[in-house]
């Protein structure tokens, strides 16, 4: 930074915001010479024509230590401050939806017993606890970007993008059944979210102390005064469950298919709830779909998913297709013919596509060294 060149960013600026007209005024106030206040200036104008927004002091320490992984010098992007100020609003909005979920008279459990719970609830916890062990490891090497980036996956990723959609239809169903998973829900969540504030607390102490103090706590148990007095996060053995994992990985692969399929419709089609159908080479590919409908249903927002079996059913006629894997592909019924020419020429793009992928790695395998 250079105050000659009018690039000079005050952290209070950035954490209060700042004008155009305040900015240019500290320049007029200080020690430089005319011309190089009206060079200044220009630059100004250049660089931040509507002035600097309020960011406040988490977004700005966050996007800080996620520098950390370049140099000690950095070319600060003020942008990207500003988008860790929205993500403040969306841990806002998540804590918000969870207490609405809640209600007003619940009582969180001193542990869960994840085994009994829906395979959403044992996927967060099981990828909470990896989030843990990985920004435990990444702080005490003082590798400080990766333990900000491997907490932020895990809210925006997995707990804001995939956990909270997920468990929605648990709040609107009834009956015992549904009862119980809603109860299971609300248990995750609220240990989600109290665990989770806890793991990002060192990057972003002020929101997580104001959510904090606004959960729920369990009866009989004497809440610390603090959240910076609490314990920091540490991993729970009974929480890893590698074999819901891996299969959240096919229902979220699906899912990515379906919506990539969605995304190439046209008009009111577009934002309908469509009729979906998942083809399996295998029995074990269709026991996993079968059994986790619900999630990609509610994910993919489709109005039905039949699973087929190959060989004892035909792809649906009427149909655009997308194959998640080897063991499975992905049908989106649509009201518009199918260009089945169009839907080919598509294929044998992804197939030049993937050839030439095979053969650059061929060659880097190949070479000598």
């Amino acid at each position: 930074m250079s105050k000659s060149s009018g690039n000079v960013i005050d952290p209070v600026d950035l954490i209060d915001g700042a004008t155009l007209g305040e900015l240019q005024k500290r320049l007029e106030e200080g020690n430089l010479a005319k011309e190089e206040v009206e060079a200044a200036k220009e630059k100004q104008k250049k660089d931040f024509p509507n002035g600097i927004p309020e960011c406040g002091a988490d977004a700005l320490r966050f996007a800080l230590v996620s520098y950390t992984a370049q140099s000690d010098k950095i070319n600060l992007n003020i942008r990207r401050v500003g988008g860790y100020r929205q993500w403040c609003n969306k841990l806002w909005n998540a804590v918000r939806f969870a207490l609405i979920r809640l209600g007003d008279g619940y009582s969180p459990p001193l542990a869960l017993s994840p085994e009994t719970m829906p395979l959403s609830c044992q996927w967060i916890l099981s990828v909470l606890n990896k989030a843990i062990s990985k920004t435990v490891e990444s702080l005490d090497a003082f590798e400080f970007s990766d333990a900000a980036n491997t907490v932020y996956a895990w809210w925006q990723y997995q707990f804001c993008d995939v956990f909270i959609e997920a468990i929605k239809p648990y709040f609107s169903g009834a009956g015992d059944n549904n009862s119980l998973e809603k109860a299971h829900a609300q248990h995750t969540l609220w240990v989600c979210l109290e665990t989770g504030l806890r793991l990002l607390h060192p990057f972003m102490p002020f929101i997580t102390e104001e959510l904090w103090q606004r959960l729920p706590s369990p009866k009989s148990f004497e809440r610390k005064a603090s959240i910076v007095i609490c314990d920091y996060p540490s991993t729970i053995e009974n929480w890893t469950n590698e074999k819901v994992e891996t299969e959240m990985e096919t229902v979220l692969a699906s899912v990515r298919s379906l919506r990539a399929l969605r995304d190439e419709l046209r008009g009111k089609q577009k934002n309908e709830k469509l009729p979906g159908f998942a083809m399996c080479e295998n029995n074990l590919t269709s026991e996993i779909v079968k059994s986790h409908e619900l999630e990609i249903k509610t994910l993919a927002n489709l109005s039905s998913l039949e699973v087929l079996l190959k060989g004892e059913h035909s792809a649906p006629a009427g149909s655009a297709v997308e194959t998640v894997n080897e063991n499975l592909k992905v049908y989106l019924k649509v009201d518009r013919a199918i260009n089945a020419e169009a839907e080919q020429e598509k294929i044998r793009h992804k197939i030049a596509e993937l050839q030439k992928q095979k053969e650059k790695l061929q060659k880097m395998m190949s070479a000598s060294g």
